[in-house]
């Protein structure tokens, strides 16, 4: 049962921090589509 919470709780706490993680490290939604590379019609 305690490795069942303490899975819960690792799952809480990565689900928490990714978002912000990624936008830290540049794999943000508006970073991935906007560049040189993309066009705007």
């Amino acid at each position: 049962m305690k490795a069942f919470i303490a899975a819960v709780a690792a799952m809480v706490v990565i689900t928490a921090a990714a978002p912000f993680a990624l936008q830290q490290m540049g794999f943000s939604a508006a970073d991935v589509g906007s560049g040189s590379a993309v066009r705007l019609d």
